[in-house]
């Protein structure tokens, strides 16, 4: 792996935002480029979302150089655009050894993956909704988001690339779920997870313990969007939960933290219901999560183009999206590769959260 890690993001971008804190905690030496665009002499990714980190090809031999942005030809010509930031994350943990994210427990690793999941997938669906679905929100957004682009822009360009922006963006809503039927359960879902987290807060300083898991990072990165930056959610959260809004502050950089393996909750204690605010957390994840993942991969399945089931009771419709299959299809093979005293550990954390329902018909054919 390179000494350094090249990737270019924007601070707008929640995935830039937890893969950078990330690197920050692990001490693993990074350039971020500046840009929302791909930089000179660098691959496009397959799929333009941000972060992207501009890696060696796995099946190639060839190292990479200390700075690939300043590489010749060949070496350019040896990398690949990677963007998903959990693959990511957890490419990282092979390659860099210290300070995991990922913890060594596999139980409550899989937790750790759940909650991950649920931050990258669910989280940022009231992320895209408050940015792009309130008049103060997506106006504030089409005048900032355009000047973090990495290159000055005069007043009619600003214009141009923040209603460019903002058409782009309140087109994807589709995927995402936002739309007037489903705006209350998002609305309602974001204001109790800020409840469930700072009551956690009072106890503990990091999600699953003393030191920061991967579902930390990704909870952090769609935080600094609807805590930090827009203002609708922005106001609630000040409200209704201070501590939250400090401790993303505080998550921006923790590379002087020295954690400890002992740091971590024990997936025992877990079991035996010890940490009462984490149950409390995986409660709200599993009021809404699971039911749209399953509707999801139904309507996929069944060959629909549309989701429409109840969530907390309410109806939600939206696009069937492949990505959200697979998702479902990660965390059950994660689950099914527990060894039985773990996955029996898992089962007790997650009995009566709803969470539990996610693996209810996980069998070893979800392997293949």
């Amino acid at each position: 792996m390179a000494s350094t890690l090249v990737l270019s993001g924007v601070p707008g971008s929640p995935y830039t935002r937890k893969m950078v804190a990330l690197l920050r905690y692990r001490h693993i030496p990074y350039r971020l480029l500046q840009t929302a665009g791909t930089p000179a002499g660098m691959p496009a990714p397959k799929v333009p979302l941000l972060p992207t980190f501009y890696l060696p090809r796995e099946q190639s031999p060839q190292a990479l150089s200390s700075d690939p942005v300043a590489g010749d030809a060949e070496t350019v010509d040896a990398l690949e655009a990677v963007t998903d930031s959990t693959p990511l994350l957890r490419r990282f943990e092979r390659e860099f050894e210290g300070r995991q994210a990922v913890p060594s427990d596999p139980a409550l690793a899989l937790v750790d993956a759940l909650i991950e999941d649920y931050a990258d997938e669910w989280l940022s669906k009231a992320m895209f909704h408050y940015r792009w679905s309130h008049p103060n929100d997506f106006a504030k957004a089409e005048k900032i988001l355009p000047c973090w682009s990495g290159e000055p822009l005069d007043d009619v360009r600003l214009d141009e690339y923040g209603r460019w922006i903002s058409s782009r963006q309140h087109a994807r809503l589709r995927y995402v779920g936002s739309n007037p039927t489903t705006a209350s359960v998002i609305e309602s879902s974001y204001e109790r997870f800020l409840d469930a987290f700072e009551a956690h807060l009072r106890h503990y300083p990091f999600l699953l313990g003393k030191r920061p898991g991967a579902s930390d990072f990704a909870v952090y990165g769609q935080l600094t969007q609807l805590t930090q930056f827009d203002p609708t959610p922005m106001a609630i959260t000040i409200q209704r939960a201070p501590r939250v809004y400090a401790w993303v502050t505080l998550m921006e950089d923790h590379c002087g933290l020295e954690p400890l393996e002992s740091d971590w909750f024990s997936s025992v204690e877990l079991s035996h219901g010890e940490i009462p605010s984490l149950r409390g957390i995986l409660r709200e994840v599993g009021r809404v999560y699971p039911p749209f993942l399953i509707a999801n991969a139904a309507a996929l399945q069944a060959g629909a183009k549309q989701v429409e089931t109840e969530i907390d009771d309410k109806p939600w419709i939206q696009q069937a999206f492949p990505y959200h299959a697979k998702c479902l299809l990660w965390l059950r093979r994660d689950y099914i590769a527990l060894n039985p005293e773990d996955r029996l550990r898992v089962d007790q954390i997650l009995t009566g959260t709803g969470c539990e329902a996610l693996f209810a018909d996980a069998t070893h054919r979800d392997l293949h």
